[in-house]
């Protein structure tokens, strides 16, 4: 149908992001391709060492899915996303293409080996998501091409994640947000995943903050010395959700506050890793 149409056709999953933009008429294609009713289109399974979820699983099937809680950055990300409704109607596949640099599932993703499998008129294909968000609303899909399924790799033994975001309140987009990704070692860093999100046009991977951490005992001079790298990672910009130097200081609270829950997690516990709230 998207070839049929040409240029001037949209698809609709869950509406979260076009719905909105409709409205303000800000969008106004001809035709609207609606996803909804395409069967087998939603699932969540593991295989193959990897977690599988349908480009059309909503944020809140996520967020109650005994598998997605395997990587508990997945089941924060999903429970932490706007309110109930927004949860209920939302997809995956959805906020990945639309890649608004606002989002969560792209920030929280890309501390995880991720990888986007696309269909268009030229066939299938698979796309590491580094690879796939390309700017802000900008992603590799052709005209033609949807998302069908976003495959993500279950981490080593020892391994925890966290997602931490800071809101105004439920429904509003984070003024920060991040992500980390731990293998730990005992008290010791092996590996570290982290990404910024709401400071840039796209998710930012702070490499200094991981160099950090990498190799070293965490403490409190290590976490201090990777919410600084943070800090000096993140390009924000001032608007109505704060001072580009206020979401500075946010990222080094969450940074540090992500670090001690991911930290635990990789040492078994299971502890809840809950979204701020101004």
């Amino acid at each position: 149908m998207l070839g049929q149409l040409g240029e001037s056709a949209k698809l609709l999953a869950g509406g979260q992001s076009l719905i909105p933009l409709l409205k303000l008429r800000f969008a106004n294609p001809e035709h609207l391709v609606d996803l909804n009713f395409i069967s087998g289109t939603s699932f969540i399974k593991e295989a193959g060492g990897a977690l599988r979820f349908g480009a059309m699983t909503r944020h809140a099937e996520i967020e109650h899915s005994a598998l997605a809680k395997k990587i508990p950055v997945l089941h924060d990300c999903g429970a932490g996303i706007a309110d109930v409704q927004v949860r209920n109607r939302g997809t995956i596949g959805g906020s990945l293409a639309e890649a608004d640099p606002s989002g969560d599932w792209a920030n929280a993703l890309i501390t995880l080996d991720t990888t986007v499998h696309c269909l268009g008129s030229r066939g299938a294909r698979k796309i590491a998501l580094n690879d796939f968000v390309k700017d802000a609303y900008t992603t590799a899909l052709a005209h033609d091409e949807l998302v069908t399924e976003v495959e993500v790799k279950i981490p080593p033994k020892g391994s925890g994640g966290a997602y931490l975001a800071f809101k105004r309140s439920a429904p509003v987009y984070p003024s920060a947000s991040t992500a980390v990704q731990l293998t730990m070692d005992s008290c010791v860093c092996k590996d570290a995943a982290i990404a910024l999100g709401c400071v840039g046009l796209m998710s930012i991977r702070a490499t200094d903050a991981e160099a950090a951490l990498r190799g070293q005992m965490l403490s409190d001079k290590t976490m201090a010395a990777a919410a600084e790298a943070a800090r000096a990672a993140a390009d924000p910009q001032s608007d109505i959700r704060g001072s580009a130097e206020y979401k500075r200081q946010l990222i080094v609270a969450l940074v540090k506050r992500a670090i001690q829950i991911a930290a635990r997690r990789a040492g078994g516990e299971e502890i809840e890793g809950s979204h701020l709230y101004a």
